[in-house]
């Protein structure tokens, strides 16, 4: 096990950017992510699920759910592995977010603030042979922009291939982090910033507490399992993109943590289950 957290097991991501205490690091990401286009001085983070709207309807379990002190909605996703119909579920998670923002009565003008939505992958797309992919709603023959309410912002990290000391920018030195912090021995750039000094304690394996550091071990192992998979199923020729059922995934994680004494709340805040389902396992 390295001395920093991976940041692409559900723990690790959500250690690092779903944390009201650690919260000056999404700020900070999502500033360098978006810088000249919009500055965010604050956030608060929305409930991860999204119940259905009807009963027929099925749930929205998100990464990270948030709002900016400026009214924008946030979407932020991790994904490790190609899956059937992902940008599809991308535009439905920005659709909920949307759809959320309605008020009952007619009174209601139908203002609405941007939503965008961030797509960390651990894999490339296949699409563009290129890092950052911006999609916007624009003029199909002008280009120009029709509407500023929807964005989605996908990250191919496999793209982006420079070393620490070619590094410009402060977005260029979180892309690093997140794409090797799992094996660094120290951590690069921490002198720069305040936010890169922050990021080396969240990270630091040593602070987890016994309760942290079971969840991890367990996020770790399923990471590895699940790169294994993917791996050999490169190697052998079977078709990428294996679909995981997330919601019955996160329900054997809870089994087994709660088998190994875990406490129920800190099960539910990191796998998203509510503590009656968590109860019925």
């Amino acid at each position: 096990m390295g001395k920093f957290i991976n940041p692409f097991t559900d723990f690790g991501f959500h250690r690092i950017f779903g944390q009201e205490v650690h919260k000056e690091l999404l700020i900070d990401f999502l500033n360098q992510l978006l810088k000249d286009e919009r500055h965010i001085i604050d956030i608060t983070f929305l409930n991860p699920i999204q119940q259905p709207e009807t009963i027929e309807d099925r749930g929205v379990i998100f990464d990270i759910h948030c709002r900016d002190d400026k009214g924008g909605w946030f979407v932020v996703e991790m994904q490790n592995g190609a899956q059937p119909y992902f940008y599809d579920r991308g535009i439905y998670y920005l659709s909920r977010a949307i759809s959320n923002q309605g008020e009952k009565g007619k009174d209601w003008k139908f203002s609405l603030c941007p939503v965008y939505g961030i797509f960390l992958l651990n894999y490339k797309m296949g699409i563009n042979s290129k890092f950052r992919t911006d999609v916007i709603l624009a003029d199909r023959d002008t280009g120009r922009m029709f509407s500023d309410k929807i964005r989605q912002v996908y990250l191919e990290l496999p793209w982006f291939t420079k070393e620490p000391d070619d590094c410009e920018t402060d977005f260029e030195r979180w892309l690093y982090l997140l794409k090797h912090m799992d094996t660094l021995e120290r951590m690069p750039f921490k002198a720069r910033k305040a936010v890169f000094d922050k990021l080396l304690e969240v990270a630091d394996v040593a602070n987890l507490s016994k309760d942290e550091r079971i969840l991890y071990d367990e996020a770790l192992k399923r990471y590895r399992d699940y790169k294994n998979t993917i791996d050999y199923a490169e190697e052998k020729g079977v078709e990428k993109g294996i679909k995981i059922g997330k919601t019955e995934e996160q329900r054997l994680i809870a089994a087994n943590l709660k088998k190994r004494g875990v406490n129920t709340e800190m099960i539910a805040q990191c796998t998203g289950l509510s503590i009656e389902e968590i109860d019925n396992l």
